[in-house]
């Protein structure tokens, strides 16, 4: 493989950057800890996405940072992206040229080179400890040094709003010094998170008209307002926005990378991705939660799993008539889908919807898709909830249009036994009597909780007639207490997610008791795997 010094960027120019910095400020997330194959990893897909730089970490800081630009450059080809180390301007007194930390940065062999600086004058004096002079005499000695070494070079300046705030001549004369340097971008940061858009907006404006510098901007959440800041200061003339993939950050986190994009390409027309990339967002949000280990997040703009979900029987019936009238966009645009949640809430519109969506036509049989509304609420009544549970939807749907329900054994009867033993371990058996393709079967298992023993005992009776059966797996198990006033007697409601190596559904259980739900749940998540795999009902 080899360095991204000439990557490929497909956009017609420079005019605009897209800049990620997941690989450090994001890891800084409480909860994240990469090794050097999760960078590598994220790196590329963060490059499959086409943003125009990743910043990779800062090399000579840790091993591990050190490590990734040293195999980044062996075993990644950038197609879109170009690499970027991080790292702070020469110490105080020293010259750029003998400082270690440059160095480092040196050797990482990264095309693109982002300082930190200080621009809020109480920082200077207490944290450097040195004079505003020698300061700035730090940022330009620093950036001119890396510039003739023919690295590219963006300058953050750190506490830039607050800095500002206090001292605002002050805190623009880092910012012009780093420019007549030869900083190709100077990122006013609001490193506190405290700023708001007209605050930003207001900022960005007077310091682009008062130092002509390339201005970029990098935005904390602590307001929640990151996003809608960075955007801010695009109105107000940046040219160069700095994210985390899903907002990833210390403290709240940052600006998330995917809406910023979003909103660039799909609000304010702007070109910043490669052609095709934008619907390919979904997937890459999705891939970095996985790599990072955190659950992405259901209700994230544009790439979350419910931000095209519709539950309430109002909308419903206006997205049958046109879908834009209560969407933003075509979810396809960014690679995700809508989604109709079936509920108490649900009309004839969202059963309509719904079955369209699984492929099952209703036609105009107004009285069938009445009866569905109608067993839809009875049954949420008694604490069963669909919109977290479509593979059982679709069966009491399929049951409904096909006057029967469908089944591949039946049940004779069940027991699940948990024995506590006098050395304090516990034993858990299950016993379960079926009828499938006319024989009788009586099969036990032991496993690791009455549940886990319900799942193999079914197994070991009914594989040797179905063998598909050996592909499902219990991927995620959910329990509820619905009624917690009446304590150990509640209504339990479980909900059950199966995989089979391609695709996962979900099945819900409702009882007055968790194994009798649990049951309920399995039953459902065997019956819709078979049906799934093709299988033809059998009783």
């Amino acid at each position: 493989m080899t360095t991204n010094a000439g990557a490929h960027d497909r956009r017609a120019d420079d005019g605009f950057h897209v800049f990620d910095t997941t690989l450090r400020d994001g890891a800084q997330r409480e909860g994240i800890n990469l090794t050097v194959a999760d960078k590598l990893t994220i790196a590329r897909h963060l490059d499959d996405f086409g943003v125009g730089f990743i910043e990779g970490g800062w090399p000579g800081a840790n091993p591990r940072d050190t490590e990734f630009f040293s195999r980044a450059r062996q075993e990644i080809d950038f197609r879109h992206a170009k690499l970027v180390a991080f790292g702070a301007t020469r110490r105080a007194g020293a010259k750029a040229s003998d400082d270690p930390q440059v160095k480092a940065l040196l050797d990482s062999g990264a095309p693109v080179i982002t300082l930190v600086a200080k621009s809020h004058d109480r920082h200077v004096e207490l944290a450097l400890r040195t004079t505003l002079d020698e300061n700035l005499a730090m940022v330009r000695d620093t950036v001119s040094y890396l510039c003739e070494q023919g690295r590219r070079v963006f300058v953050d300046c750190e506490h830039f709003f607050d800095g500002y705030r206090a001292n605002p001549e002050y805190a623009k004369a880092v910012v012009r010094t780093a420019h007549e340097a030869g900083a190709d971008v100077v990122v006013l940061c609001d490193t506190n998170g405290g700023m708001l858009p007209a605050q930003v907006q207001a900022v960005v404006s007077t310091v682009l008209a008062d130092t002509g510098a390339r201005l970029g901007i990098h935005a904390q959440d602590d307001t929640g307002c990151a996003v809608a800041n960075t955007l801010a200061a695009v109105d107000a003339g940046a040219t160069h926005v700095q994210c985390t993939a899903n907002g990833y950050g210390e403290r709240v986190g940052n600006a998330n990378l995917f809406p910023v994009v979003a909103a660039l390409e799909l609000k304010y027309g702007k070109k910043v991705l490669p052609d095709g990339a934008l619907a390919e967002m979904t997937r890459i949000s999705h891939a970095v939660a996985e790599v990072v280990n955190l659950t992405p997040s259901t209700h994230q703009p544009y790439v979350g799993v419910s931000a095209f979900a519709h539950k309430a029987g109002l909308h419903a019936s206006a997205i049958k008539v046109d879908p834009d009238l209560y969407q933003h966009i075509d979810p396809e645009l960014v690679g995700n889908t809508m989604r109709m949640l079936v509920s108490d809430m649900a009309g004839r519109a969202s059963i309509e919807l719904k079955g369209k969506e699984l492929g099952i036509d209703l036609g105009d049989d107004r009285e069938l898709v009445g009866r569905v509304v109608e067993r839809v609420k009875e049954r949420e009544l008694q604490g069963y909830t669909y919109e977290a549970a479509d593979a059982s939807f679709e069966l009491l749907l399929r049951a409904e249009a096909e006057g029967r329900a469908r089944r591949y054994y039946r049940t004779e009867s069940w027991r699940a036994i948990v024995e506590d033993r006098p050395d304090g371990t516990h034993a858990n058996e299950a016993t379960v009597k079926l009828w499938a393709k006319g024989e009788r079967i009586v099969a036990t298992a032991e496993g690791n909780g009455p549940v886990n023993a319900l799942d193999r005992a079914m197994r070991v009776g009914l594989e040797k007639i179905y063998p598909q059966l050996a592909k499902f797996e219990l991927i995620d198990y959910k329990v509820r207490i619905l009624e917690g006033r009446h304590g150990t007697g509640s209504t339990t409601r479980v909900l059950i997610t199966t995989g089979d190596g391609t695709g996962e559904w979900a099945t819900v259980g409702v009882a007055d008791n968790i194994i009798a739900a649990s049951w309920q749940a399995l039953e459902d998540a065997y019956t819709y795997g078979l049906l799934r795999a093709g299988i033809e009902p059998t009783e």
